[in-house]
């Protein structure tokens, strides 16, 4: 990935987390205000949903601000991992203020039901915040469909398997917030068609449970990189012909790479180096080529050692 392109996903993940924060803010107050007017079960689940991703954005915005600070001598890998720590307090929020408030609301209203009104009201908050979250969304699908195509992945897998935590996590929250709505939407329907405010409740608790399993395989994605998360084949043999490909580098046996952050990785390699050069000369020539490997906006750090001649060269 050139440097353009490196700060062009840096700005376009600060852009998605700007406009999905505005969104959900306005969403959060139309929301709450409806839920007020109406009475819906579905309706406050849904308003806690919203407030919860409006705090998130800000967790998110922590997330890709502090990570992209440089290294220096006290954090020599950088502060890329802090994406991953600032996500995960996201996630948590989302799961408690969120997911945990709209299932227990919702068995609330089972035992102690409460009728709604004003249904239209509820609808046409719901209708304006399903546009509003569609836009965040668009955003965030195109931006993650573009790093998609970047690296022939198809745009899900590219959602589950990226390093960039802050994008996943808008990604996640807005189509559950699509989903959400839509699941409030029948919840309120039927509420109105039958009177009865248990469909109400149950779609409080189908939002609930929604986020819940968001909230949960964000959390798993931020622990895998937090605890140090190897890289997919795909990037491995990118990376490997990068390194095969240095005009001093005659063989390649061991590769170890890492994700110290978002887009950035940890390489230690083996290597061994064209022709037969004095011991001086040859740990010259290592400390240069890892230096030229760290021109790489993806590189964080490179550390390299000779390959013994009985080690296997990797082939990719």
């Amino acid at each position: 990935m050139a440097a353009s392109e490196e700060r062009e996903n840096s700005g376009s993940t600060l852009l998605t987390v700007s406009i999905a924060f505005a969104a959900n803010a306005l969403v959060a107050a139309a929301k709450s205000v409806a839920a007020f007017l109406t009475g819906s079960a579905s309706m406050t689940a849904e308003a806690a949903h919203s407030w919860a991703d409006t705090g998130n954005q800000v967790f998110l915005f922590l997330a890709e601000r502090r990570s992209r600070r440089p290294r220096d001598r006290s954090h020599p890998m950088g502060y890329g991992r802090e994406a991953y720590v600032w996500s995960m307090f996201a996630a948590f929020g989302l799961f408690t203020a969120g997911a945990v408030v709209s299932i227990m609301h919702g068995i609330q209203e089972i035992i102690a039901p409460e009728p709604a009104s004003d249904f239209v009201v509820a609808y046409i908050v719901l209708a304006v915040a399903f546009v509003l979250e569609g836009i965040s969304f668009t955003q965030a699908f195109r931006q993650t469909r573009r790093a998609a195509r970047q690296l022939e992945r198809r745009t899900l897998e590219q959602v589950l398997i990226s390093s960039d935590p802050t994008l996943r996590a808008v990604f996640a929250e807005d189509a559950a917030a699509l989903a959400g709505l839509v699941v409030a939407f029948a919840g309120v329907l039927l509420h109105q068609l039958t009177g009865s405010p248990l469909p109400d409740a149950v779609g409080s608790i189908v939002v609930g449970v929604l986020l819940a399993v968001v909230a949960v395989v964000l959390i798993d994605r931020n622990r895998r990189f937090l605890v140090g998360q190897g890289v997919t084949p795909d990037i491995r043999e990118s990376v490997g012909r990068r390194v095969l490909e240095h005009r001093d580098i005659a063989r390649l046996t061991y590769l170890h790479l890492e994700y110290v952050g978002p887009r950035k990785l940890y390489l230690v390699a083996a290597v061994d180096l064209q022709g037969d050069h004095p011991e001086h000369e040859v740990a010259v020539a290592l400390r240069r080529i890892e230096r030229e490997l760290e021109d790489h906006e993806t590189v964080e750090e490179a550390v390299l050692t000779l390959a013994t001649p009985e080690e296997s060269a990797l082939v990719f």
